[in-house]
């Protein structure tokens, strides 16, 4: 009788920083005995296992690439190793796996068979964000990515703002990199200027940005968030 192996969420940086400053000796530990990988991208993955554990072999890798371009009907073979007894690691290009990640429908197919998930601490921008932001760590929604329709959107802030002020619940929302100048122009003109707002950018690197202000305040207070990884959150009182 084959006894199934267990997979492993290993977290990864959320940018160009030193592993050992943001990971835990646990993931370390993980990718030194882990072969078989489901990742976000070979070439990301590669990188990180080799900057964790620079004596293991690339040629000893197994991969397998979960990301919008992946067939659902491959997705399945993916935990053949696990089926085979064999641990695996799930990651995601940065952060926690399963989390704003396509490898949850990895972590929900282990569960469907009986196999063992075991989820390593590491950094996530999403609780991060909410610790440093002084909001409702009580209540509070992920909402993911906004409408790109301008009109949409509008309408998507107006729900945010009106939700949190009825629910007293903090609204997390993120945005594609490119697009972050647009959308906080388009915070500053939709949202009440009360209405506070947290720019979390950058985290756990030298250039990290953390700061909750009025709209009023972003609205004389322009910022450069081009192309940077941000979070933001909402709360009207």
């Amino acid at each position: 009788m084959i006894t199934f192996g267990t997979l492993y969420l290993i977290p990864v940086m959320l940018g160009d920083t030193v592993a050992n400053e943001v990971l835990p000796a646990s993931a370390l530990r993980a990718v030194s005995l882990i072969d078989d990988y489901v990742v976000e991208n070979s070439k990301v993955a590669r990188k990180f296992i080799k900057a964790m554990c620079p004596e293991k072999q690339q040629s000893v890798l197994n991969l397998f690439e979960l990301n919008k371009h992946t067939d659902e009907k491959e997705i399945q073979s993916f935990i053949q190793p696990l089926l085979e007894g064999k641990n695996m690691g799930l990651m995601s290009d940065a952060g926690c796996p399963g989390v704003a990640d396509p490898g949850a429908v990895i972590v929900s197919l282990a569960h469907q068979k009986g196999i063992k998930v075991v989820p390593l601490v590491g950094p996530s921008s999403i609780l991060l964000s909410l610790m440093g932001s002084g909001m409702n760590g009580q209540s509070f929604t992920f909402n993911g990515y906004l409408p790109i329709d301008k009109s949409e959107k509008k309408a998507m802030l107006k729900n945010l703002e009106k939700w949190s002020f009825e629910r007293n619940q903090s609204q997390l929302f993120i945005e594609t990199p490119y697009r972050n100048n647009q959308l906080m122009e388009e915070m500053v003109q939709t949202l009440n200027p009360n209405t506070l707002l947290c720019v979390a950018c950058d985290l756990t690197l030298p250039t990290e940005i953390m700061l909750t202000k009025p709209v009023s305040f972003w609205k004389k207070h322009k910022m450069d968030l081009h192309k940077r990884p941000c979070i933001f959150i909402l709360h009207k009182k």
